[in-house]
């Protein structure tokens, strides 16, 4: 589960990770205010206008403006609220900005020139452990200084018997080439910032940029929690912290009925019971000539309620050319899911696109009467061949 940047903060700071001081707000009026407040907290007399949206890449969206006085963080804030925010990672259609967050400019003039760095926790499924990812070349995308030049990428093993070292997290920092007072302050940076990462059940923390201050502090400018939703069961309060706005509105409503839904970007929708399943055939939709609309897996105990809520889901998709419904049946019977397929035909209606059914496993040939005998415009299919060569059949008409 994604969470906004001024909610990640929130966590990290619980923990002890410095953040630059900061009020969420969701009028111009409120950003006035807020900046008043933040003034007489720090004395700073600079203030940064950001977007709240799950993406990054704000500020080459204009999501992300410095206010020099308090008549500018009016105006930026007016700009940005309201705004259909397009960054490289919203896509064209962008996303609308609904909150921002007030900070203060920790890059006030000091002893020495701030520097920008990149810090992130995440866990290496190739080594099966938690890392840590970090370069000097902060504020840039960290994909690019990874393909042009890896050498600036830094990383650090965790081993999860033992947690991180304290000389791990000083190694860290001295390749940052960090010395001094700025060292000290790195290695308490991580220390923290990893009893955050277990402390929330993150999967994924990016700090981008952290900053090495004039003062030699090290402060989490942008932060990025990513938490593993296996585990919101137990963290309640941070559950608690999701904005569907910021979700497809396909996904919001198959979770609602416990499906799991992914939406695509291609022209043949697909349904299917199990992960490995669902993999198999959108491998088989490819072969045929098409491209998978969506990832959606109804679980091992679909039923005509679930069945008929991923059509609708999948209906709602305007590129959709053809539907492919591959289910095997070892818990779920068959034939209740040819059912509620009949079932969901005929409560929605205006279905003009063919729908390929292929039944597997308990209750297969029933299921297969079942179709057949409905009269509905409805092919069935035995094998995965079969179902590819109607799947490629329906997509060229």
């Amino acid at each position: 589960m994604n969470i906004h940047e001024f909610q990640a903060k929130e966590i990290l700071a619980g923990y002890g990770v410095r953040v630059p001081a900061g009020i969420t707000v969701d009028t111009p009026e409120e950003a006035v205010q807020a900046a008043k407040t933040i003034r007489e907290e720090t004395g700073s007399e600079c203030f940064v206008v950001k977007a709240q949206i799950h993406a990054g890449g704000r500020g080459k969206g204009g999501g992300v403006k410095l206010a020099r006085n308090l008549d500018e963080v009016r105006q930026h804030a007016g700009n940005i609220l309201g705004m259909q925010l397009v960054t490289p990672q919203t896509g064209p259609e962008g996303k609308l900005v609904r909150k921002i967050l007030i900070t203060e400019d920790s890059f006030y003039p000091g002893a020495r020139e701030p520097k920008e760095l990149y810090v992130s926790i995440l866990f290496d499924r190739e080594k099966g452990t938690n890392m840590i990812l970090a370069s000097a070349e902060g504020g840039m995308d960290i994909e690019e200084v990874a393909e042009k030049t890896p050498e600036k990428i830094i990383k650090e093993w965790i081993d999860p018997a033992t947690g991180l070292q304290a000389f791990q997290a000083r190694k860290v920092a001295y390749a940052l080439g960090l010395e001094g007072k700025a060292n000290k302050e790195m290695t308490g940076f991580l220390t923290s910032l990893y009893k955050a990462y277990l402390g929330s059940d993150a999967s994924q923390i990016e700090i981008n940029p952290a900053l090495h201050a004039s003062d030699d502090r090290i402060l989490a400018l942008d932060a990025k929690i990513n938490i593993d939703p296996n585990a919101l069961y137990r963290r309640k309060e941070i559950a608690a912290m999701r904005d569907v706005h910021e979700e497809a509105p396909e996904e919001v409503e198959a979770g609602e009925h416990d499906l799991n839904y992914v939406k695509l970007d291609g022209n043949v929708g697909c349904m299917v019971n199990g992960a490995g399943l669902a993999m198999a055939t959108m491998d088989i939709i490819k072969l045929s000539g098409g491209d998978p609309a969506n990832f959606l897996d109804v679980g091992g105990t679909a039923n005509a309620e679930t069945v008929e809520a991923g059509f609708r889901i999948i209906m709602k998709d305007p590129n959709v050319k053809a539907i492919l419904i591959n289910i095997f049946g070892g818990i779920v019977r068959c034939d209740r899911v040819a059912q509620g397929v009949v079932e969901a035909y005929k409560n929605i209606r205006n279905i003009n696109i063919p729908i390929i059914v292929r039944l597997q496993g308990t209750n297969a040939e029933e299921a297969a009467e079942i179709i057949n005998a409905s009269g509905l415009k409805v092919e069935s299919a035995i094998l995965l061949k079969d179902a590819a060569e109607k799947v490629k059949k329906a997509v060229s008409a």
